[in-house]
């Protein structure tokens, strides 16, 4: 699996001035859509999702774009995910903290895809563990962070706990800056330049772990 990080510039740019190696996932940051207004997309006075399918449908990959959803006035950080010309889906942040302009969405979105299932984590959705551990549990080959802008080393020890903790390989494309983590918890890619290439190993590391709880009690019935 091949993955492409574009954390500078929109699609355009992309699709014009890149000549490159194919890959097989193409990640953007939130600069590479902005404001996307669902009324306005579905009134076709814009076409900022189709902009994603198209560029899907010609490298034969997966897009995973961040942009800003407006729904009604609610607006959203989120992710449209295409491929080989085919909208999958939007996942949005379903995590706000605190009062923001920017309200939460509903729901964690998995993909199933030709090269496997990837997971979609959406900005801030990176500070709440159960985000990794949900896509863990559902059995996730990548989990694809697009992030806006990072806060010194926070979100690259939190890409790599979190890759150790939950045993899937985390790629995080923001502006400006990309990075991988492995399964190990090791930072395994980070490059300032853009477009730039990362390819994670597959690899699927299953351990019996076992503990003591209270609780669960039952009464044991008694005889007749």
């Amino acid at each position: 699996m091949r993955v492409c990080f574009v954390s500078d510039g929109d699609l355009n740019d992309y699709e014009e001035n890149y000549t490159g190696p194919a890959a097989d996932v193409v990640c953007f940051s939130f600069r590479a859509l902005g404001q996307v207004s669902y009324e306005r997309e579905l009134r076709g006075e814009t076409s900022l999702f189709e902009d994603a399918a198209l560029l899907s449908k010609e490298g034969k990959n997966i897009v995973i774009c961040g942009c800003y959803t407006d729904a009604r006035g609610i607006r959203r950080k989120s992710a449209v995910v295409a491929e080989r010309g085919r909208i999958l889906g939007v996942s949005d942040m379903v995590n706000c903290i605190d009062e923001e302009e920017y309200r939460c969405g509903a729901g964690v979105k998995i993909y199933d895809t030709k090269i496997g299932k990837i997971g979609v984590i959406v900005a801030e959705d990176l500070y709440f563990p159960q985000i990794m551990q949900t896509l863990s549990v559902c059995g996730v080959d990548l989990a694809v962070c697009i992030y806006e802008e990072l806060n010194d080393s926070l979100e690259q020890t939190l890409i790599r706990a979190g890759a150790f903790l939950y045993g899937i390989p985390i790629c995080m494309c923001a502006y400006g800056y990309a990075q991988a983590a492995d399964i190990a918890g090791k930072l395994a890619f980070s490059s300032a330049q853009s477009p730039c290439f990362y390819q994670p190993e597959r690899e699927k590391e299953y351990h019996l772990v076992e503990t003591r709880q209270r609780g669960f009690f039952r009464r044991k019935k008694s005889g007749f």
